[in-house]
């Protein structure tokens, strides 16, 4: 399997001007200024394969959306190298624009009072797409995300989540071989979510293209990632499996507990932390090697009608994750 992306000690840096408060401090720096650098990206390597779909993950100002903007070629980098298809991005050669797409959650690339398919018109001319191609495109896609029936609307006339399925058809008409994706579903229902999920699977799996995902909804990196590349403040921590990264970091299971006569016992922190209870249904979380004892101890004393264990959310591992190395970074 060739690789498609590859990322050398790349890095982003940038000048902040630093403001101090007061009057006269106003006036001196009307002379001379101060700045900061600040490295949003640090020294990262990484390979992506063709056909692969990888989660970007980390907390806010982590360096996601920049190390997308490095591979997009919106920007230019401080030092490193990255080729994604053979080029170099940052050289914005029309041969690489026609063969990646960038989706960002926060940004629209349709024209607000215009019907999407104006748009999607729009799209066809700069990318020169023959018109026998792009009706058929425009056919498949709008049928795979449920909107051929809204295309003549105004966007603004439609909800968030028509608005981002309209968004990924317009980024997926040229048929391009890499899909950058920043926080696809933000703001979305669940149901809307779910959607441009099973979309996203369906496609990428008929499609064989390559796709990064950054998101701060977990269901979608489970939904959609095998192997997941954790970044924060600039530095990568973490590129394997999703598996791997929740055996690695997450030391406790999440033992959910339907009691027979619906009322829950009392005493369960014993066993525990107990995360919630409501009609005669409790959660404990509980260090993993001891589920099978505790699982024996509760069976024992309680009657259980049912009985589920599973892994913790990622958003709790991910937590737990940076809070531990922050704590260390702070401690040494």
């Amino acid at each position: 399997m060739s690789t498609v992306i590859d990322v050398s000690e790349l890095g982003k840096q940038y000048r902040v001007y630093r403001k101090h408060e007061g009057l006269r401090s106003a006036i001196t720096h009307l002379f001379r200024r101060e700045y900061t650098t600040v490295d949003a990206v640090k020294s990262i390597s990484f390979k992506i394969d063709e056909g692969e779909i990888v989660g970007f993950l980390g907390p806010n100002g982590a360096g996601k959306t920049t190390t997308l903007k490095l591979l997009s070629g919106l920007i230019y980098p401080t030092s490193g190298q990255a080729t994604v298809l053979g080029h170099v991005p940052w050289k914005r050669e029309n041969a690489y624009r026609r063969r990646f797409s960038l989706v960002m959650g926060q940004k629209n690339q349709l024209w607000w009072d215009l019907p999407a398919q104006e748009s999607f018109r729009l799209h066809q001319a700069i990318y020169k797409i023959p018109a026998d191609e792009f009706e058929r495109r425009v056919d498949e896609l709008t049928d795979l995300l449920e909107v051929r029936k809204l295309i003549g609307q105004p966007v603004r006339e439609l909800s968030l989540g028509e608005r981002m399925r309209m968004e990924l058809i317009a980024s997926l008409l040229h048929n391009p071989r890499v899909l950058f994706l920043d926080e696809p579903t933000i703001g979305l229902d669940v149901v809307s979510q779910k959607r441009v999920q099973d979309f996203l699977k369906y496609y990428q799996q008929q499609q064989k293209i390559t796709v990064v995902l950054t998101s701060h909804y977990m269901k979608d990196v489970e939904s959609l990632c095998k192997r997941v590349i954790i970044i924060d403040e600039g530095i990568i921590h973490h590129d394997g499996s999703l598996t791997n990264l929740i055996d690695r970091f997450s030391r406790f299971k999440v033992i959910a507990l339907q009691f027979r006569e619906g009322i829950v016992p009392d005493d369960l922190s014993r066993y525990g932390e107990q995360l919630a209870s409501d009609f005669g249904t409790a959660k404990l979380k509980v260090e993993r090697e001891k589920v099978s004892e505790i699982l024996a101890s509760i069976l024992e004393r309680y009657k259980v009608d049912d009985i589920t264990v599973h892994d913790r959310p990622l958003e709790d591992v991910f937590a737990e994750l940076f809070s531990a190395q922050r704590s260390q970074k702070v401690a040494g």
